[in-house]
């Protein structure tokens, strides 16, 4: 008999305690401890790794090899680009996404396009039949894509041994179960311990490994949130179910930039890339309105055009409304703040309403300039001009600073015709390469006003 031991682990974070309590000492949640019973005994664990496995020697950096650094090509520029230029042999990747947004698509689309590469799709949550329904309704044939309906540990890394594959999909981690530990699929122990097994086989054999996972109700990744230190990359894919667009993005990244995201547009035969998002997150409308004003953005290094649309009207209630989509409610605060202050504008008794059009989440100050010609173009009834651009950060003594990598965003926008950038006068460099598109230096919030109207 194995040596067992019962421990309460938290449903939340993951943390382990010796006894019930009410409130979890780590993350603060109430009656999230649960009890699960842990078999300690490992010794016939990972018979997967070869008896010749010395990764536990010291090496010198000179005397490693290098054989094993070069990147795979991923099909689909959108998920190179997202990976860092490639997926690096013995990585972990973590996918999370919410139900039905397309994530078993995406990496069984992955899997057969990778003509000459050896894939092992294991799925826990479909038949081996539903697999290749989806399959064919993408339309494309893999001879070396091979495919396994399990979810025992062991079993898998048994087919393992036998296919020897250059790549694993696993879909998803809340569906396994490792026999070493006696609770159900997708409780912490098992999740914390099922994506262990997978991390030690990724780095004893150089196999890189995607593990889709799922998220919780409040949008973070389901399970124990040691997961994702454990793994080396997280991607977050998202979207509205009920609109066609959806987000690749990283949230975490050990062998690339950690902000790139990649757009894809969800059709009939599966997902289809979108390499000049710009030209979609603008609307394209028959008459200029008011409250619209186009932002140029960064996603890691990828320059993006997106459209800020606001809306101003008289309060109702007694106290104004503030509503958000897509951007940072406490910096609009701040950015109505600077408008009533250093600009004057009575927006204390209005509401307010911002939308990020597009369905994007964006965090990038230098969209500060855009959001403020938004509101003041609703605010006068007063339309910005369609091929007028905005970069710039608007700091709280109404002053627009500078913002990096204005090149590449005054490129993007002379690119897509616009005729007329506004930025910050502190930005020095932006003469440079400007060819096509007026440029309008600004260094404060009454400048933009008088410029504009």
């Amino acid at each position: 008999m194995a040596k067992q031991k019962t421990s309460f682990f938290c449903q939340e974070c993951g943390v382990e305690s010796p006894k019930w309590v009410g409130q979890c000492s780590s993350c603060k949640k109430w009656n999230t401890l649960v009890e699960e019973i842990v078999v300690k005994d490992k010794k016939n664990q990972n018979t997967w790794v070869e008896s010749g496995d010395n990764r536990s020697n010291s090496k010198k950096l000179s005397e490693i090899q290098d054989e094993n650094l070069a990147r795979i090509p991923m099909p689909g520029k959108e998920l190179n680009r997202v990976l860092g230029n490639g997926l690096v042999r013995g990585s972990v990747s973590l996918i999370a996404g919410e139900p039905g947004i397309g994530k078993s698509t995406l990496f069984l689309q992955v899997a057969l396009r990778l003509q000459n590469t050896k894939v092992l799709y294991i799925s826990g949550e479909e038949s081996l039949e539903q697999i290749k329904l989806r399959a064919e309704r993408i339309g494309s044939r893999n001879e070396n894509l091979y495919l396994l309906a399990e979810s025992d540990t062991q079993k898998i890394f048994n087919e393992i041994k036998k296919v020897k594959p250059e790549l694993v999909i696993v879909d998803s981690v809340q569906t396994l179960n490792t026999p070493f530990v006696e609770s159900a699929p997708g409780s912490v122990s098992q999740v914390r311990e099922s994506a262990a097994e997978f991390i030690r086989f990724a780095k004893a054999t150089q196999t890189p490994v995607f593990i889709i996972g799922h998220i919780n109700k409040d949008g973070n990744i389901a399970g124990p949130k040691v997961l994702e230190h454990m793994v080396d990359t997280v991607l977050q894919f998202e979207g509205d179910r009920h609109y066609t667009y959806r987000i690749l993005r990283a949230i975490k990244n050990r062998f690339g930039n950690a902000s790139e995201l990649g757009i894809y547009e969800m059709g009939e035969t599966g997902l289809r890339e979108i390499h000049n998002p710009s030209e979609i997150l603008i609307s394209q409308r028959d008459e200029v309105l008011s409250g619209t004003a186009i932002a140029a953005t960064m996603e890691g290094a990828r320059p993006l055009l997106i459209e800020v649309q606001a809306l101003v009207t008289q309060a109702v209630y007694g106290t104004p409304q503030r509503t958000v989509t897509g951007f940072d409610m406490r910096r609009l605060q701040l950015l109505l703040a600077v408008l009533e202050k250093r600009g004057g504008f009575q927006l204390g008794v209005k509401d307010v309403f911002l939308n990020i059009a597009g369905g994007l989440k964006v965090e990038d100050p230098a969209i500060d300039l855009a959001v403020l010609s938004a509101i003041l173009s609703s605010y006068e009834d007063m339309p910005v001009k369609t091929d007028y651009c905005f970069v710039g950060e608007v700091g709280l003594s109404g002053e627009i600073r500078a913002v990096n990598r204005i090149e590449q965003r005054i490129k993007e926008a002379e690119k897509l015709g616009f005729e007329r950038i506004f930025i910050s006068k502190y930005n020095k460099s932006a003469y440079l390469k400007a060819d096509h598109i007026e440029i309008v230096q600004l260094g404060k919030v009454d400048e933009l006003y008088n410029a504009l109207f």
